[in-house]
């Protein structure tokens, strides 16, 4: 590393290891300041215009010396234990990060760090899963494997365990979202697993070694499970809990969901059936499901190509709805109806019809997207 770069993380982790700057500050600090070392630098005038930044923050730079001590620390420690700190800067930084405001502000990696694969499918699910929500996990991950997906999953008990299990068994890269510190495995029956992940894949945690492990850890870091997914699938979860609240997050994302349809007698396939009910997610049939979504192919096949969107005999609103989906991707439909100056109920009609002659598709949360 060089000098200059040794410098720029010192600085970087020193204002990210400084307490009450979250990611939504710490964004706005460096978008204002140009860099962490700019801020600590930078007159007191200039720092009181920053965005987010009050008095109590900017006298945070008094505490330059003691930060970069602490940051000192993070490096030499990371190095001995052959952690990899992931920053903006770092070739390896998930670039899918860069579309989450509240996605974290350093990464700390063990294994195989370059976190830009190319496809990857988080599975999440309970922690008490049943007999068939493992089958169903392997079976889903048998079925991609073809499309080699990195299987992105929490490392815990049930569902997620099942997932890393099964993608290391089909050799498929899997990705383990700790939400305890990098280094410290948990649930620690677990830890061969995540051993047996560095070889092909990592285990990340935006928490640094030795910091304290607090239960609001593992909820937080299920917005890195959501948001280094291309599609989430969600296989059994309770009406309350963590799959939930990674699935709901996801699905803020605009991620393709998918929930593996239950038992309406079982009480692990509760958080499924409502996602589904609730349109915040696709129904799980089989990986075409996943591979049309996401528009994948598999190896070595060549891929039909999308005939051309002929508008030349559709009316006004049909060229304004396609148009603007064309140009989208995707639309809500209160956005569209807005967009395209067409009353809701005469919208409405347009797109059924459009969708019965396999133009567009529906989505979860009243979202339209074109098939051509």
């Amino acid at each position: 590393m060089q000098n200059q770069e040794l410098e720029d993380l010192r600085y970087y982790l020193a204002l990210a290891l400084a307490p009450k700057i979250g990611p939504g500050v710490f964004k706005a600090i460096i978008a204002y300041s140009g860099s962490a070392q700019h801020f600590f630098k930078l007159p007191k005038g200039k720092v009181s215009k920053t965005p987010k930044v009050g008095e109590k923050l900017i006298a945070l730079r008094n505490q330059e010396h003691e930060l970069l001590r602490k940051a000192d620390e993070l490096i030499s420690v990371s190095l001995k234990k052959d952690f990899t700190i992931l920053t903006p800067s770092h070739p390896s930084f998930p670039n899918r990060f860069k579309q989450q405001e509240d996605s974290p502000i350093v990464l700390f990696s063990q294994g195989q760090s370059n976190l830009n694969f190319e496809r990857s499918v988080g599975i999440v699910g309970t922690r008490s899963a049943t007999s068939y929500g493992k089958t169903a996990t392997r079976k889903i991950i048998e079925d991609l494997a073809v499309y080699q997906p990195t299987i992105i999953s929490g490392l815990a008990y049930g569902i997620d365990i099942e997932a890393h299990r099964a993608a290391l068994a089909l050799g498929l890269p899997t990705i383990a979202v700790l939400g305890s510190p990098i280094g410290r495995i948990y649930p620690a029956v677990h830890k061969k697993t995540a051993e047996a992940i560095l070889d092909t894949g990592a285990v990340i945690s935006e928490y640094p070694p030795d910091s304290s492990m607090v239960p609001g850890n593992f909820p937080a870091r299920n917005r890195i499970i959501a948001s280094l997914s291309d599609a989430l699938i969600v296989v059994e979860a309770a009406e309350k809990g963590g799959a939930l609240i990674t699935a709901e997050i996801a699905y803020s994302y605009d991620k393709d969901v998918f929930a593996v349809p239950g038992n309406l007698q079982s009480q692990y396939s509760e958080g499924c059936n409502l996602l589904i009910k609730k349109m915040k997610a696709n129904i799980y049939t089989g990986p075409n499901d996943v591979a049309e979504a996401l528009f994948w192919s598999k190896p070595g096949e060549v891929k039909a190509q999308k005939p051309k969107l002929d508008l030349s005999n559709r009316d006004k609103d049909e060229v304004t709805i396609l148009t603007l989906l064309q140009e989208q991707n995707e639309l809500e439909i209160d956005s569209l109806s807005i967009a395209s100056e067409i009353p809701l109920g005469l919208l409405s009609s347009k797109l059924l019809a459009l969708e019965f002659e396999g133009i567009v598709k529906s989505l979860p949360g009243k979202k339209y997207k074109l098939l051509l």
